[in-house]
């Protein structure tokens, strides 16, 4: 029989019991780390599982969240045993719904260039530049690099070239489309450093570009005030820089169409419909359900023991079984049959 020691059992909870031996900087680096130690709580932080997102007709996709499996493998899952529909992305959903083209004006100090947006093709890149002139984002900013016969470029508030952020605050992805090239002037295209690093700046062409095609973003077009783009080329710029001598300033935006709102008021009014027909449908199938109950009920004819017991049918049953006539009396009644041949006189 051994005697357990509770102070020995305790301190063997300490990984630091099955050292033999530690010199002063290990001490000193595990009291460090005891004192400083944060794992549980970022590996508690990190467990946390994500706020289930409420799905509709709408936004329901056609797989499922994963919970069940993910719970079943896991034991840090909280124990899931039915199947939900995952929830499809807000943007997604709203895409859908554009259908249009946005139009938009820019009002710079060397005249207006009206532009239209292709929404329909490139939503993400279509919202981004409507959010940002809505905000008045563009508002004051410069076009900080002009290179004739090619393309001038704008959209940093910063006036550097580096600076610039999307509506969401970071880059979004970009969209390209095989029908969209850079041919033409006056084509509209999002400026970036890189793939799927598009932000705030764009640029407008000066004659076709077609090399640029699937490396930037067209999403719009020159559609009036070429006389505009025509006087913004001919500022001459630094040939080290490409910045324009003389200051071309974008001063203001309006935006006169913008589909993207049409598409969230449709949205907000097929949800709303959506949602007054299944309140029908719960109201008609709650009346169907108490109306199938009431039938099903038994009929009360009187209060006390046999209350469900219709006394007037069971008399009216039994005065017609009286007044019907006895089977003796039918046999009596009934004419006796001649039986043998009798005689042949007939034949």
């Amino acid at each position: 029989m051994k005697v357990l020691d509770p102070d020995e059992e305790k301190a063997k909870q300490d990984p630091a019991y099955h050292l033999n031996s530690t010199n002063l900087e290990t001490r000193e680096t595990l009291a460090e780390l005891y004192k400083e130690y944060k794992g549980d709580e970022l590996l508690a932080s990190t467990m946390k599982e994500p706020k289930a997102k409420k799905t509709d007709k709408f936004n329901a996709a056609h797989y499922s969240t994963g919970r069940v499996s993910a719970s079943f493998t896991s034991t840090a899952m909280t124990p899931a045993t039915a199947h939900e529909a995952d929830a499809i992305a807000d943007d997604e959903v709203r895409y859908q719904y554009v259908k249009k083209k946005a139009y938009v004006r820019l009002h710079t100090n060397k005249g207006d260039l009206n532009l239209e947006l292709y929404c329909d093709k490139v939503p993400k890149a279509g919202e981004n530049f409507i959010k940002l002139c809505k905000k008045g984002y563009y508002d004051g900013t410069v076009f900080h690099r002009s290179i004739r016969n090619f393309m001038i470029q704008g959209g940093d508030p910063t006036g550097t070239g580096t600076g610039g952020e999307s509506y969401w605050g970071k880059p979004f992805k970009d969209e390209f489309k095989p029908n969209l090239s850079h041919t033409g002037r006056g084509v509209l295209s999002m400026a970036n450093s890189g793939p799927n690093t598009n932000k705030s700046q764009f640029f407008i062409t000066f004659r076709s570009c077609t090399y640029l095609d699937r490396k930037h973003t067209i999403f719009g077009r020159v559609v009036g005030g070429f006389e505009t783009l025509t006087a913004m080329e001919n500022v001459e710029s630094d040939p080290k820089t490409d910045k324009p001598k003389t200051e071309i300033k974008l001063i203001s935006t309006t935006v006169f169409v913008d589909p993207y709102e049409e598409a969230d008021a449709q949205i907000a009014a097929e949800r709303e419909k959506e949602a007054q027909k299944q309140e029908e449908e719960r109201a008609q199938t709650s009346a169907s359900i108490s109306k199938a109950k009431a039938e099903q009920e038994p009929k009360t004819y009187r209060a006390g023991v046999g209350k469900y017991i219709n006394m007037a049918a069971t008399k009216r049953s039994a005065t017609d079984e009286d007044s019907k006539p006895s089977s003796s009396d039918t046999a009596a009644k009934k004419p006796k049959g001649r039986m043998g041949f009798g005689d042949f006189s007939s034949w």
